[in-house]
């Protein structure tokens, strides 16, 4: 039973390559342009400013 589940996951995987085998680069190259288009659609780059300069006061500079 474990062989037929673990088949389909391979069929399932994307281009036939189980998702721990992607290089972590390229899945940054996937996921970087999603999450800037997240941020600016829901507005978070104004967040993430308001958040950086917080800690930048917080650390004295």
């Amino acid at each position: 039973m474990a062989d037929i589940a673990r088949q389909g996951r391979k069929a399932f995987a994307f281009n036939g390559h189980e998702s721990g085998t992607r290089h972590p680069l390229v899945a940054a190259a996937m996921v970087l342009p999603l999450a800037a288009l997240l941020l600016f659609l829901f507005g978070g780059f104004e967040q993430v400013a308001a958040q950086a300069s917080s800690v930048g006061v917080m650390l004295g500079r």
